[in-house]
C-alpha cells in the first residue's frame, strides 16, 4: 500500500513540475515582462471586422495581452494615434490626405490589406448597374428619382458618410474624380459608420449609399440591400486585383514612430500568411495579391 502511495505521489509531483515548466515557458514566450501588455486601436469602421477576428485569433497564443479595438472613423484614428491617445490608428486613406505633412511625417504607415467598397441600393429599385457619371449625378442631387435611370417611380434617398470617413474619402477619389463638391450633403442623410448605413437603408425605401464590401457578407445586408455594378464591373476580389474595379483602397494601420512591442506583434500577425485565410474569408485582399495601385 505504501508503494502505491509513493508511486502516486511521485507521479503527481512529476505532472506538477511539467506544468510549472510549461507555464514558465509560455510566460517567457508571450510576455515582455511580468506585467500585462495592453494596446488600444481606433479608426476605420471598414477595418473593424478584420480587427475583431484578428484580435480573437491572436489572443489564442498571446495569453494575458489585451488589445482594445474601437472604431470612430479613419479621421479619428489618425488624429488619436498622432496625439498618443491610441497605439494604432486604422485608416482607409493615407495620413497626408487628412493631416499636414509635418503631422503625417510623424506616423509610420503599415498597409495591411486591400479594401473593396461598393455602391448599394435598397432591394427592389430595379437597377443593377450605374455609370460613374450617373453616380455623380445622384450624389450631387441632379438625378432625384429612380425612374430617371429606368427604375421605379420613387424618390432617391442619398445616404452619405461624414467628412472624417475614410470610406467617403475613397469614394471622392475613385468615383467623384477627387471633386468633393459633387457629394451634396444638403440632400439625404449622413450616417457615421458602415453599420449605421445598413440600419438606415434597412428602414428606408429607394435609398442609395456606399460601404465596405466586407459588410455585404452580413446576412442582414444581403436581405435588405443590393450591390450595384459600376460601369458594368462587379466589386469582386479578382476585378480589384486585376485593376478592373476602381472603388477600393489600402487598409492602413498607422503607428506614431516605429511599431514596437505588442503593437508590432499584432500588425505583423494581421499581415501574416497565417492570417491570410481570415483576410480573404472576410472579403479583404492580402496585400501581396494586389499588383495595381488605388486611385488617390
Amino acid at each position: 500500500m505504501g508503494n502505491r502511495k509513493m508511486k502516486f505521489l511521485i507521479g503527481f509531483l512529476f505532472i506538477a513540475i511539467i506544468g510549472i515548466i510549461y507555464l514558465g515557458f509560455n510566460a517567457k514566450k508571450f510576455k515582455d515582462d511580468g506585467n500585462t501588455r495592453s494596446i488600444t486601436i481606433s479608426g476605420s469602421t471598414a477595418l473593424l471586422p478584420l480587427m475583431e477576428v484578428s484580435v480573437n485569433n491572436f489572443n489564442k497564443t498571446h495569453y494575458g495581452d489585451i488589445i482594445n479595438v474601437q472604431a470612430g472613423g479613419s479621421g479619428t484614428g489618425l488624429t488619436q494615434v498622432l496625439d498618443g491617445t491610441v497605439n494604432i490608428g486604422n485608416s482607409d486613406m493615407f495620413a497626408n490626405q487628412k493631416l499636414t505633412k509635418e503631422q503625417s511625417d510623424e506616423l509610420v504607415d503599415h498597409k495591411v490589406v486591400g479594401e473593396g467598397f461598393c455602391i448599394v441600393a435598397s432591394k427592389g429599385c430595379r437597377i443593377t448597374n450605374l455609370t460613374t457619371k450617373q453616380i455623380r449625378e445622384i450624389f450631387s442631387g441632379k438625378i432625384k428619382n429612380w425612374k430617371e435611370l429606368g427604375g421605379n417611380n420613387e424618390p432617391i434617398l442619398v445616404i452619405h458618410r461624414p467628412a472624417s470617413s475614410g470610406t467617403r474619402d475613397t469614394f471622392t477619389n475613385t468615383i467623384l474624380g477627387g471633386n468633393k463638391d459633387l457629394e451634396n450633403d444638403g440632400i439625404g442623410a449622413v450616417q457615421d459608420s458602415n453599420g449605421a448605413v445598413l440600419q438606415a437603408m434597412k428602414r428606408s425605401k429607394g435609398a442609395i449609399s456606399y460601404m465596405a464590401l466586407t459588410y455585404m457578407n452580413n446576412k442582414e445586408a444581403k436581405e435588405n440591400l443590393q450591390i450595384i455594378k459600376i460601369d458594368g464591373m462587379s466589386p469582386t476580389i479578382k476585378n480589384i486585383e486585376d485593376g478592373n474595379y476602381k472603388f477600393w483602397s489600402w487598409g492602413h494601420m498607422y503607428t506614431k514612430g516605429k511599431a514596437t512591442g505588442l503593437a508590432k506583434e499584432f500588425i505583423d500577425y494581421v499581415m501574416s500568411k497565417e492570417n491570410a485565410k481570415e483576410v480573404e474569408k472576410l472579403g479583404f485582399i492580402p496585400v501581396h495579391n494586389i499588383k495595381v495601385q488605388p486611385i488617390l
